[in-house]
């Protein structure tokens, strides 16, 4: 939920680098990392990461955009031949849902970072968020097509499900009680695939 920063580098020396950062986030929180730790795990030297990266957030705003996005697009399902448009987005925003929500390095920003995630949720929109805009507008345009979805302006109609999703995901814990069979995890994602659909039906 952050921009692409676009660093000229391979894309597979960013990506150790990036599982460096998530390797120290994960074991001590995003501001307890320092460049020196993550060089020393990336094997690279400190001045590798300066040219590249000016400090610990940017860093660690590249690495939450690589794995938000991995997350989204993991979960959307195969298409089978009798899945319509709405189908496929309802399961794959359940099950993205579900997926961020047990994440290793989602719950840790949660619960010792949260203040990283406040920018793209209060004020802008990030690079995750412009891709998981473009991929919901993209499987809206297809239910449109084969009349299982709504129709609407594409545009509003994805930002208003990502809203809805968002929220589902970012408060999700707040809500629920596991003691509580009818507040659980799960019934709330019942929940939202019941929201979703009734907001995408025709």
């Amino acid at each position: 939920m952050t921009p692409i920063r676009h660093n000229g580098s391979a894309g597979s020396d960013n990506d150790a680098v990036l599982d460096a950062v998530r390797d120290c986030v994960l074991a001590v929180g995003v501001r307890r990392t320092t460049l020196t730790d993550v060089a020393r795990r990336a094997g690279v030297s400190r001045m590798t990461l300066y040219r590249r990266w000016p400090d610990v957030r940017s860093l660690v705003g590249d690495l939450m955009t690589r794995e938000w996005i991995a997350v989204a697009t993991g979960a959307m399902p195969e298409r089978g031949p009798d899945m319509t448009a709405r189908a496929l987005l309802t399961k794959g925003l359940v099950d993205a849902v579900r997926d961020f929500v047990t994440h290793p390095l989602f719950r840790k920003i949660l619960d010792v970072d949260p203040e990283l995630l406040l920018p793209y949720v209060l004020d802008r929109r990030g690079a995750s968020q412009e891709a998981l805009l473009e991929l919901l507008a993209g499987v809206l345009r297809e239910g449109h097509a084969d009349g299982s979805v709504r129709r609407a302006p594409v545009e509003r109609q994805a930002r208003s499900v990502l809203l809805i999703v968002q929220s589902f995901t970012l408060s999700l814990r707040t809500m629920t009680d596991e003691e509580d069979p009818e507040l659980s995890a799960e019934a709330f994602l019942g929940e939202l695939r019941g929201i979703l659909e009734r907001t995408l039906t025709p």
